[in-house]
């Protein structure tokens, strides 16, 4: 947890130790010195992090060393981004004066490490500089040399990542339970991969893996599989071999001799395999490979060698926590992942190691019994390990306490059910274990979004690379590794119409919840004012000084965090969820004395249409010099935002979605600004100054106003690093902007409203053309006749929107096409072969919509024909999986080249004459068609 925020100190040391600031240093009395004793002491401190990391779970002595490190570490970083920020102000304030127009500087003067010019501390306040800000580290760097001197009574060592020796996973083998609940789905899936004999698996041997979270049960399940007396009959071998980590693959290689009922003393790599390769020539086998974490692509394919020489038939039978595994296996369309274990199942596991009979116990026992279970959240271990803690309590007003405890608080549960996710979690590089903490800010079942989590670790620095466009790339391999190792679940792609903030969501598991609380029970703090129990002295047993990350749910106004705020002045995060109608801004002058945040999101309930939880933002705001990240969500009352805002140079995020009366936003000083959201801001057609945020990487929508004070075209023209998605909303008659060197763009929807001038349409749109490398595109309401010629040359482009526009545009030739939705053409009566792309007369063989899997047609309600080809040479929609028509009253039939494409769904809505003629299920058409479905 330190290690993080030790890499960032000493990151920011080494940025002001270069030797072009060295000359302008020395005018800071003493600070050169202190930085480079700073240095030295923490990267001392640094070696060794490793090894305290892993051994505070079991020593409480190395816990509160690395408590003492934290502190210290997160004051100097506020120390250094203080003193940051302030030259930062200087030079910007300076360059406002020289120049109106140059308000916001190339990326080297602006970005540190700064030049010398930054630091010419006659211009800066000199008392800040050498007295407050040299003070602070002189006497910062007492405290960590006292922390560095206790580092030797621990005997710390020098570590590289590994799991260390105490934590050990115990060994398996290939005996089973006693008795198993639930798996017999999975168990006979299993088995009837193992005894296959279809043409599609016939790789020698296959490998089949079992992915799931630690504690999951993927061991019980192999030792099932492994006894089952069909599978034991049919293979001539079976070997089980427990992995662990690390890999060796001299030491499974041995494994494997000893269970083929041989033996073979040699180290030799080569001998080995050969041995192995002859015992099993000829011979059907089973193998299986328990607890693989992360062997190297080279290290797999040696051990994979020899087992090729085994029979057709022969199968390796992995478990594993990890993805990565399975593809590095080329086993992902084999892979069986792991659930949860169902509730009924869970409930009896846990009686039985409770040695309960739970037919017979009574309603009172039961009813908790059914609670305690509930929290298990499906997780085999979990249901074991409470049950056994159950075993010696005969009261009900045990059973009680244990309901009532939290559940990470359980020694038994730290025991047992941790031990595994320790293994899992220790095998994270520091920087991932650091993100993957942060998400226990907020509750269980909160439902996570990614590009959303990506920018909060951002803000807390926790994606420490030099370059902030990296940082994206960085955090996206961090959630996926996590995603990959069973950390998070319930990942799901959300259809970006219903989610403004972006596509991929997931959950944390309660188990895996507890256990993050568990190791930051000191740091975040979850206070739910829905909870009847909640009072002021929640928390009370947790140092007020620890605590850096606080989130609150269900605030009101009459109970809102009035109390609790004052108490909790080092903290980096404040979090407000589902809060009520103006629970916030009543107490927004006590936020703006919490110096040291980074993250502030108050947000209203997503299900609330008041005013939300502020009606204004005070100037005060912009002490807050530290924030990189705002949420201001929901607060439909918000008209204006501060002046004050401009003030925050550190700011990256900004999200105003929801703001509804917002009418203006000024960037013009918010020279870190790389995310804006302005989803929903229907009032705002000002953002001023963006067109000077040539850094900027997200911005969601664009609206472009009228008059002089509004957005114009041109402004987007030089933001050339916006990635993922951007909507622009064309109110008013504008120049036309250059959109083609925008590579990182990926989806673009374009919405023309209130421009009265067709001509105007195809101007803008002309101007408006995007980079070849666009994936995705929405058109609504363009008005001005034949579309421009760009379209038909985007050959990414995989998904395609068309709305409310004049002319259907020739689109077959568009090569990488998947997903075509097309609606609200009033004027079209007919769709011909220009549709397809297809020339008259033309009789030469061609392909049409190569890839198109999905086509929509919707609100269609003057189409009346939709042509058919005749010219047999003609490949039209050859991937064509499902078709939906809806609301097309006047259509009467469909064409025929229809009925060659593999089309496997239609679905027709509110389009008579189309559903009495597929309704009544007559002719050939309706028979190549798997599933039709009619809804009136």
């Amino acid at each position: 947890m330190a290690g993080i925020l030790v890499d960032v100190l000493l990151e920011r040391l080494a940025t002001l130790a270069l030797d072009k600031v060295e000359r302008e240093l020395k005018l800071v009395v003493g600070v050169k010195e202190e930085i480079k004793n700073l240095t030295l002491n923490l990267e001392a401190i640094q070696a060794v992090l490793e090894d305290a990391e892993q051994r505070q779970v079991m020593e409480a002595s190395v816990k509160l060393w690395l408590n003492e490190l934290n502190d210290v570490s997160y004051d100097m970083d506020d120390v250094l981004d203080e003193w940051i920020t302030r030259v930062l102000k200087h030079q910007m304030e300076k360059q406002e004066k020289q120049s109106a127009k140059a308000l916001v500087t190339s990326k080297k003067k602006v970005c540190f490490p700064f030049p010398s010019s930054c630091f010419r501390f006659g211009q800066v306040n000199q008392l800040f500089l050498r007295h407050k800000i040299a003070a602070k580290i002189k006497k910062l760097n007492k405290r960590l040399a006292l922390i560095e001197g206790k580092k030797q009574r621990f005997s710390f060592q020098n570590t590289t990542r590994s799991s260390p020796e105490l934590l050990e996973r115990q060994k398996t083998t290939s005996l089973p339970n006693i008795k198993t609940f639930g798996r017999d789905q999975e168990k006979n899936l299993i088995v009837s991969k193992l005894m296959s004999e279809s043409s599609q698996e016939n790789e020698v041997p296959l490998v089949i893996p079992i992915v799931g979270m630690g504690g999951m049960g993927k061991t019980t399940l192999a030792q099932l599989v492994y006894n089952d007396e069909i599978v034991q009959s049919h293979f001539d071998k079976r070997i089980w071999v427990c992995v662990s980590d690390p890999f060796e693959e001299i030491k499974i290689s041995k494994a494997i001799i000893e269970g083929l009922d041989a033996s073979k003393n040699s180290n030799e790599l080569q001998t080995l395999m050969e041995c192995i390769s002859e015992l099993i020539k000829g011979k059907k086998f089973l193998l299986v490979l328990d607890d693989v974490w992360s062997p190297k692509s080279s290290q797999w394919e040696e051990l994979i060698k020899p087992l090729r020489n085994g029979a057709m038939g022969s199968r390796v039978l992995v478990t594993t926590r990890n993805e990565n595994v399975a593809t590095l296996m080329k086993a992902t369309t084999q892979m069986i992942p792991l659930k949860e274990l169902g509730e009924a199942f869970c409930l009896s596991l846990f009686y039985y190691n409770a040695d309960m009979d739970g037919s017979s116990v009574s309603k009172e026992f039961k009813d908790i019994g059914l609670e305690i279970v509930k929290r298990c959240n499906g997780l085999p271990l979990a249901a074991k390990t409470l049950g056994s803690l159950m075993r010696n309590k005969k009261k009900i007003h045990e059973w009680r306490d244990v309901l009532n405890s939290k559940t990470w608080e359980l020694e038994k549960i730290q025991q047992d059910v941790f031990r595994p996710l320790l293994l899992s979690y220790h095998d994270l590089t520091p920087a991932t274990k650091r993100c993957l903490l942060y998400c226990v800010t907020f509750p269980k079942d909160y439902v996570y979004n990614k590009s959303q989590l990506i920018e909060l670790w951002m803000s807390q620095d926790y994606l420490n690379v030099k370059e902030s466009k990296e940082k994206i790339v960085v955090g996206q391999n961090y959630f996926d590794d996590l995603a990959m190792r069973s950390f998070f679940q319930n990942i799901e792609v959300v259809d970006e119409d219903e989610d403004e903030d972006g596509k991929i969501t997931c959950k944390i598991h309660d188990i895996v919840h507890d256990f993050l609380q568990y190791l930051t029970k000191n740091e975040c703090l979850i206070l739910d004012f829905e909870l009847d129990h909640l009072d002021a002295s929640e928390g009370r047993d947790v140092s007020k000084d620890k605590v850096h990350h606080l989130t609150s749910v269900h605030a009101t106004e009459g109970d809102s965090l009035k109390s609790f705020l004052p108490n909790y002045k080092k903290l980096r995060t404040l979090i407000a969820i589902e809060s009520f109608e103006n629970s916030i801004g009543p107490i927004f002058e006590l936020i703006v004395q919490l110096k040291c945040l980074r993250t502030l999101s108050l947000c209203s309930r997503r299900d609330w249409w008041g005013t939300g939880v502020l009606k204004e933002i005070p100037e005060t705001i912009g002490g807050l010099i530290h924030l990189r990240y705002l949420d201001l969500f929901g607060n439909r009352g918000l008209e204006e935002l501060p002046s004050a805002l401009g003030s925050l140079y550190n700011l990256q995020t900004l999200r105003l979605v929801g703001c509804f009366f917002l009418k203006k936003v000024d960037v013009r000083r918010l020279i870190n600004l790389r995310h804006l959201y302005v989803q929903g801001c229907h009032h705002l057609n000002l953002i001023k100054g963006i067109e000077k945020l040539t850094d900027l990487q997200r911005l969601d929508v664009f609206r472009v106003g009228d008059g002089d004070e509004g957005n114009k075209l041109e402004h987007l023209k030089d933001l050339n690093q916006l990635q993922g998605s951007l909507s622009i909303v064309i109110m008013a008659e504008n120049a036309a902007a250059i959109m083609v060197n925008k590579p990182h763009l990926l989806q673009l929807q374009l919405a023309f409203f209130s421009v009265n001038d067709k001509g105007q349409h195809t101007e803008i749109m002309n101007g408006l053309e995007p980079h070849p490398g666009l994936e995705s595109l929405s058109i609504s309401y363009y008005k001005g006749g034949a579309f421009s010629h760009w379209l038909s040359s985007l050959h990414s482009l995989r998904v395609l929107s068309l709305y409310g526009c004049g002319v259907l545009p020739p689109l077959g030739k568009l090569a990488s096409l998947e997903s075509l939705h097309i609606g609200h053409f009033d004027g079209v009566s007919k769709v011909g072969v220009e549709f397809l792309g297809i020339d008259d007369g033309q009789t030469s063989s061609s392909s049409i919509f190569m890839k198109l899997k999905q086509l929509t047609f919707n609100y269609m309600r003057s189409w009346e024909e939709w042509e058919g080809v005749e010219n047999n040479n003609i490949t039209i929609m050859p991937c064509l999986s499902q078709l939906t028509i809806r609301d097309c009253d006047k259509l009467k039939a469909l064409p025929d080249f229809l009925w060659k494409t593999p089309l496997q769904k239609l679905h027709i809505k509110a389009s008579p004459t189309l559903e009495s003629l597929y309704r009544q299920g007559i002719g050939e058409e309706r028979a190549k068609i798997p599933t039709i479905v009619i809804e009136d």
